[in-house]
């Protein structure tokens, strides 16, 4: 079977549907990613993309011109983040998606929550589509102003937008807010962190210092900013633990000034890798550092920096497994609190025991295939 994987030009929405390719390429099915052309190699060195459209740089700003200065990053409204995911990543990539996708000729579907364009492309090629969800629920007010925005897209081409098969959620309830319900045909897909097989790494050496607590900062690939990672470096020196500290895709390790003896400097290291050994993580709260850092039991402490990590902070804290900042001073006594208080990791287990009680993506992938399968 022919399964086209689609989502939004940026890491934190397409490193979600990484289990799925790795899983569907292992059970003998052909795999390709629908994205711009920027983000060849993002989800696996071996994932084909069929590329559609310009990186997030030429859409924010394309925003910016249409909204008279919006920013959906920084910033996130219903109307902007919907102008940014459904009008105009729709209006300047839907073209050549359709294009891609009819020489590819997918037999499913399957888009990452905040992707408006493997939706349409499924209505125009009468394809089953499946939804993934990248995190704890997004209030229904962004995406009932997407649905607006998207809807005039379908009318210009005489499409009928249709219904998803299955709303894959990697989500588990305990991180959902008071009242949730969960979406009709859910289901619970376990969620991984992002591993690249046959990378290497070691966990980096801190000599004598081998005994303290090792904690991962990570602001995760959009807004990763050298200055704010110097403040939470200023902030974690009285604590004295062992720090790892990324600074993602495009960031120099090299170049970044530190204290050696405590502090490694990492570029682009897949999650998976990252999180051995460390005791608790610092994180901006994308949902897929949070995720991952849950599915291995850790607390975390979250300073969100914007997009949806002020949500995910909020339910994650919770939950019991967080504490949420809004300085980066205050993240030394942050990580201190939660170092000395149990209770962090006791949650964080137990969301890791419900994380693991989730469906793997193999299973997951076996379910998709077989509604298709059903459905001719």
């Amino acid at each position: 079977m022919r399964i086209l994987l689609s989502g939004t030009p940026a890491y934190g929405h397409l490193l979600p549907l990484g289990p799925l390719s790795r899983e569907a390429r292992a059970a003998g099915h052909e795999v390709a990613l629908l994205t711009s052309g920027g983000m060849e190699g993002a989800v696996g060195p071996d994932l084909p993309v069929l590329p559609a459209g310009p990186m997030p740089d030429v859409l924010f700003a394309e925003v910016a011109r249409r909204t008279g200065g919006a920013d959906p990053a920084s910033d996130p409204d219903p109307e902007s983040v919907a102008e940014f995911f459904a009008g105009t990543r729709v209006d300047l990539s839907s073209a050549e998606a359709l294009d891609a996708a009819e020489a590819w000729k997918p037999d499913l579907i399957v888009a990452e929550r905040f992707d408006c364009v493997g939706p349409l492309v499924a209505a125009q090629l009468g394809v089953p589509w499946n939804v993934l969800s990248i995190g704890p629920s997004t209030p229904d007010e962004f995406f009932q102003a997407m649905h607006r925005t998207v809807a005039s897209r379908y009318a210009d081409r005489g499409l009928t937008p249709t219904p998803p098969s299955a709303f894959l959620d990697p989500c588990p309830p305990s991180l959902q807010p008071d009242g949730w319900q969960p979406p009709e045909n859910r289901i619970a897909l376990r969620p991984e962190p992002h591993r690249i097989d046959g990378e290497p790494w070691n966990v980096p050496d801190f000599g004598g210092r081998a005994d303290r607590p090792l904690v991962l900062l990570t602001l995760g690939t959009v807004f990763t900013d050298v200055g704010v990672l110097r403040a939470v470096l200023a902030s974690l020196e009285a604590v004295d633990v062992n720090v790892i500290a990324t600074l993602g895709p495009d960031g120099d390790p090299e170049a970044v000034d530190v204290d050696r003896s405590w502090v490694r400097m990492v570029g682009f290291v897949a999650l998976e890798r990252l999180l051995e050994g460390v005791s608790i993580v610092v994180a901006a709260g994308g949902s897929g550092t949070v995720l991952a850092s849950l599915s291995r039991g850790l607390p975390m402490v979250v300073l969100p920096q914007g997009a949806d990590q002020g949500i995910n902070g909020e339910r994650v804290e919770a939950a019991g497994a967080a504490v949420v900042i809004q300085e980066a001073a205050q993240v030394g006594a942050a990580v201190a609190r939660v170092l000395r208080d149990d209770s962090f990791r006791a949650r964080a287990g137990v969301l890791a025991d419900e994380i693991a009680a989730m469906e793997p993506a193999a299973r997951v992938v076996q379910r998709l295939v077989s509604q298709v399968s059903n459905r001719g």
